[in-house]
């Protein structure tokens, strides 16, 4: 963080110093709202939990470094007390962005958004000085904590943006203006609560709307393959860069193809050139997010050579998002249980289907043990039978679905599909998976692992991973 002191830091939220012996000094580490991550030179955000309050662990977050906490009353050691702590971080963001001028670049989407975040980091860190949001701490709280990581040589700041109902984007915007807006695709996650794809459209589409005009440098990056977010181009004032497959997009791949183990290759072309590209990630769909951090990052002014350099060295940041592991004994894990929803789900199963190709007598297997995809509304029987049919489509050798309802919906689809039960079945949580996989599992298989987060089956992963004992999945 930019250099403050808490003089600046109370004008600046409109708090009320409290218990401050000396207003001049500074706050010069990381803005925090976990005590345990408090270094030397701190604020300290307390928070009001459903289970815990930050204010309790004021004088911990002081003892361990922090020079003050931004607190909603008095906590008896150095504080600035004011009315919201998260309107308050949102103000300190909005200033410390205004102060530097940092490019900020900002993206959406119902899906990748954290994959793609991750490549533009990596590929602009090539470029110049960059902070990106960590994991997914795309909100109201994680947006300005990531903000206020800036220094004075931070030249590209990229936060993701999630939103949850009409109005969270605009909101977002308005604390950390972005002079580039990404936006990814428009699909089914959290439809259940949006009511509908064309109002997650609505939604989304707040992020270009919030751009400057192309005169003053606005730029909104579009996927040219998704209908719903090219058309937002006649939302915004901003100069509008395409990117996907389509004929007329002007970052593009050709040549796509995937290798032996899975990973997407391909050709990219930008208005400066041609190159190639060989991602570490695994799945095709991928290369739609490779075309995504390119186009972000040739606005930025990176050449194609440096960009394909870039993606093809580029790795996963954010844990439990497609972690490919493999074990001694020749079994491959992928993790991919952070999140779910119809269109990662379909991805990571494909991903799956092409990691596990031959399969040989020795081995060679493909396993994918499935969870509940949340927030589906009306449409969660229809995607999950969806999901469990589409194993099946793609040759998946077994579809493991765990849980109640969801998962027997998942189940049931790939039944109906035609596996008659030998290629599916289900049961009730994460140890009884963990012990059925540890009985059958065979060098050269794979196991994908993925569901929504509130499913928790990052057990079953970091089980077969971690050799647990039998019978002690480890807690959430």
């Amino acid at each position: 963080m930019i250099a403050l002191s808490l003089a600046e830091i109370a004008d600046i939220t409109g708090g009320r110093p409290h218990d401050i012996p000396d207003p001049s000094v500074q706050v010069t580490g990381p803005v925090v709202y976990d005590s345990r991550e408090v270094r030397p030179g701190s604020l300290f955000a307390a928070f009001v939990g459903e289970r815990v309050d930050g204010h309790d662990y004021a004088e911990r977050a002081i003892a361990a470094g922090a020079v003050g906490v931004l607190a909603t009353r008095p906590v008896g050691v150095p504080a600035i007390v004011v009315p919201d702590v998260v309107a308050a971080l949102g103000a300190l963001a909005r200033a410390v962005v205004a102060r530097l001028g940092t490019d900020v670049v900002a993206l959406t989407g119902s899906a990748g958004k954290t994959s793609t975040k991750d490549l533009i980091a990596q590929v602009l860190q090539h470029h110049a000085p960059t902070v990106w949001t960590p994991g997914n701490l795309n909100n109201e709280i994680g947006l300005p904590i990531t903000t206020l990581r800036v220094t004075e040589d931070t030249q590209h700041l990229v936060l993701e943006m999630g939103a949850r109902g009409i109005g969270h984007i605009r909101y977002l915007t308005g604390l950390t203006p972005p002079r580039i807006g990404l936006v990814l695709n428009v699909g089914t996650a959290h439809i259940g609560e949006f009511g509908g794809r064309e109002q997650i459209a609505q939604a989304k589409g707040e992020l270009v709307e919030a751009l400057p005009a192309e005169a003053e440098g606005g730029v909104a990056v579009l996927n040219a393959d998704d209908l719903l977010v090219r058309s937002m181009a006649a939302r915004t004032k901003a100069r509008t860069v395409l990117f996907g497959e389509a004929d007329d997009a002007e970052i593009r791949a050709t040549e796509v193809r995937m290798t032996d183990k899975g990973q997407p290759s391909f050709t990219l072309h930008t208005p400066t050139g041609c190159s190639d590209v060989t991602l570490r990630l695994y799945g095709e769909h991928h290369v739609s997010n490779a075309l995504a951090a390119a186009a972000v990052a040739h606005v930025l002014g990176m050449s194609a050579l440096e960009i394909a350099t870039a993606l093809s060295g580029a790795g996963t940041l954010s844990r439990w998002r497609m972690e490919v592991t493999e074990r001694a004994d020749g079994v491959t894990i992928v993790n991919d249980a952070y999140n779910a929803n119809p269109e990662s789900m379909r991805a990571a199963l494909r991903a799956l289907a092409a990691m596990g190709g031959g399969g040989s007598a020795d081995g060679g297997r493909t396993w994918a043990v499935l969870g509940p995809m949340a927030e589906l509304g009306d449409d969660a029987l229809a995607e999950h039978d969806a999901v469990g049919r589409l194993v099946v489509r793609l040759n998946v050798s077994k579809l493991v679905a765990v849980g109640g309802r969801e998962a027997s919906w998942l189940q049931l689809g790939a039944y109906n599909e035609g596996s008659w039960g030998e290629e599916s079945v289900l049961v009730s949580d994460a140890q009884a998976a963990v012990d059925l996989l540890r009985s059958e599992l065979r060098p050269g298989d794979v196991v994908l692992v993925k569901a929504s987060r509130s499913a928790g089956l990052e057990r079953v992963a970091q089980a077969l991973l971690e050799g647990t004992v039998e019978g002690e999945v480890t807690g959430r």
